[in-house]
């Protein structure tokens, strides 16, 4: 199995910034598609941003020019950079990895624990 663990989260007033990291763990075999989903209370869980193996990115309208999503690749790690954070911005941020495991070649959907991301005054 491949385990992600989640970890920036916190509580950042209006303006400021949070990096989020993620890494990747267990039998890994092969990483494809890396990135970061949120749940804000009420809401439906939307992908804010997305990373392939070899680099391309891909953004929610709302944190375009605002976030910034990187990969380790080394590391089986997986950033976001998010400035100039807004209160709309809070939620659970989840990291979101699609992994083969050495044993399988089969590409499976892993999913993080969450980590609270509150923007507040």
């Amino acid at each position: 199995q491949v385990q992600l663990v989640e970890s920036g989260g916190g509580l950042v007033q209006p303006g400021g910034s949070l990096r989020l990291s993620c890494a990747a763990s267990g039998n890994i075999f092969r990483i494809n598609d890396m990135g970061w989903y949120r749940q804000a209370p009420g809401k439906q869980r939307e992908l804010v941003a997305v990373i392939s193996s070899g680099g391309r990115t891909n953004y929610v309208d709302s944190v375009k020019g605002r976030f910034t999503i990187s990969r380790d690749n080394a590391k089986n790690t997986v950033y976001l950079q998010m400035n100039s954070l807004k209160p709309e911005d809070t939620a659970v941020y989840y990291c979101h990895a699609v992994a083969a495991i050495i044993s399988s070649t089969l590409m499976k959907a892993y999913w993080g624990q969450g980590t609270q991301v509150t923007v507040s005054p």
